[in-house]
């Protein structure tokens, strides 16, 4: 069951526990007795998105309301955990190496067998690899907490994005029926869109707690359209300051400004078709695991969010999916969970053109170190004396680099250093608690870890 960070240190001073993992936190507990142990029902909320996915471990409490008399489903949030994908960096380093072998193949190489022929049929549900990466890695992570806690359930934040109901919306009109047949279905609103593409801050000024005004670029009166890509946010002051203005007439001071806005009404929606494109083959993916999975509309998860004044985050939009009626211990540290990968058979670092610039060793490992790995440096002399924690890049000499939460240092021998978790691909850091308002404290130091579990059921009430 997981347990706060109290309980878990009075099981570890008191012999009854070991530490089975260090990021995220986890424990055994050594005399657990498993004729007599109960566990309660652990509930593992998801929130996919196309650059992190937020995770919850939450348990949930019905009670009985004393004067309507219905059941009234409280969310009690036991861990938050932040999944940063990086399916971006796959699609780049896929491109880029089709344009490398397509340069190779037309060096006056006709000798070569054609390679036209060879592809063979993508199998129904086919997903290019940087989207298969983030079902993936977001089943990886669920099955890695249903080994660490009770999970008896799966809930999933079924979102999707209609671009063409957006457009449409935007021109003044509506589609429905076989409009649909050429486009996705059923979504979200223009507003919420704009909301998501300016990172609910105001384009001219850059205002984030002020009410903020859907504004048209180009205005009406001078020939502008209500199309998406003419529409942008601003606050109240900016917008009436703006007025009939042309933008560039706006902004004529301001043109770093001016280029920003520009290009992000210009940007494209592989975000919004990311999700699209993924989020029945999670659906399906999760069924897999044998638990019940749960799904939820993204237009829920905002009521329930703005319902209960819980600050935007993709954990917190994780807790908040589904039907809640309140939630209780969200503010706790999230632990971010960054996928680095474990390196690359690529043993050549290639030019602009194609061709190798350097070779890199040919071994992963030196003086049973790899880089990933996260250790424990303590230097008892020099200018680097001290104790240094964290993710080590290893060199063929021996001195490593490590990287900390105070910086990266250079330099280390391998002879002061300590494995305390071998890598696993991820990269992990820890984000403090915030207040309603979604900032966190300045007063507060976040614990070690976000995430403590045991396997012990006595007093299972303190344990949350």
């Amino acid at each position: 069951m997981p347990c706060s960070e109290k309980r878990a240190a009075k099981l570890l001073s008191a012999g009854r526990a070991r530490v089975h993992r260090l990021v995220p936190f986890v424990i055994r507990v050594t005399d657990r007795q498993l004729e007599t142990s109960v566990l309660q029902p652990v509930e593992c909320k998801l929130d996919p998105g196309s650059k992190a996915t937020g995770m919850a471990v939450v348990r949930t409490s019905e009670q009985i309301h004393v004067q309507t008399g219905e059941i009234q489903k409280t969310v009690h949030v036991l861990s938050l955990l932040e999944l940063m994908h990086r399916g971006r960096q796959i699609s780049e380093a896929l491109t880029s190496r089709k344009a490398m072998r397509r340069t190779r193949r037309s060096r006056n190489t006709r000798y070569r067998a054609p390679r036209f022929l060879n592809r063979g049929n993508k199998q129904r549900g086919w997903l290019a690899p940087s989207l298969q990466h983030r079902v993936d890695t977001t089943c990886a992570w669920v099955k890695r907490i249903q080994r660490w806690a009770p999970i008896t359930q799966i809930a999933q934040e079924l979102v999707r994005f209609d671009m063409q109901k957006m457009q449409a919306q935007a021109e003044g009109n509506d589609i429905a029926g076989a409009e649909y047949q050429q486009g996705t279905l059923f979504g979200y609103e223009v507003r919420e869109y704009l909301l998501e593409k300016f990172n609910r801050t105001c384009a001219y000024c850059d205002a984030k707690d002020a009410p903020l005004q859907v504004e048209h670029i180009h205005s009406k009166s001078c020939g502008g359209s209500n199309k998406i890509s003419n529409l942008a946010l601003a606050c109240q002051p900016c917008n009436q300051k703006k007025g009939a203005q042309d933008i560039k007439v706006f902004l004529a001071k301001d043109t770093k400004r001016l280029t920003k806005v520009l290009a992000q009404v210009r940007a494209p929606l592989k975000d919004a078709a990311a999700v699209n494109s993924t989020r029945w083959a999670l659906f399906n993916a999760l069924k897999r695991t044998g638990l019940p999975v749960e799904v939820a509309s993204g237009g829920q998860t905002k009521f329930n969010r703005c319902r209960l004044s819980i600050p935007k985050t993709h954990a917190l939009d994780a807790v908040c999916g589904g039907e809640v009626q309140a939630i209780d211990g969200w503010s706790l540290p999230t632990l971010t969970v960054k996928c680095n990968g474990r390196g690359s058979y690529q043993r050549t670092r290639p030019d602009k053109y194609g061709f190798p610039r350097g070779y890199l060793m040919r071994e992963k490992a030196v003086q049973g170190f790899q880089t990933g790995d996260m250790v424990q440096a303590v230097v008892p002399t020099g200018k680097k004396t001290g104790t240094h924690t964290g993710r080590v890049a290893i060199r063929a000499s021996g001195n490593f680099n490590i990287q900390t939460s105070d910086g990266l240092v250079q330099g280390i021998s391998h002879r002061h250093c300590k494995v305390v978790q071998r890598a696993d691909g991820y990269g992990y850091s820890l984000v403090a608690k915030m207040d309603v308002t979604g900032t966190p404290p300045q007063h507060r130091n976040a614990p070690h870890s976000a995430l403590y579990l045991t396997g012990i059921n006595a007093d299972v009430s303190r344990a949350f």
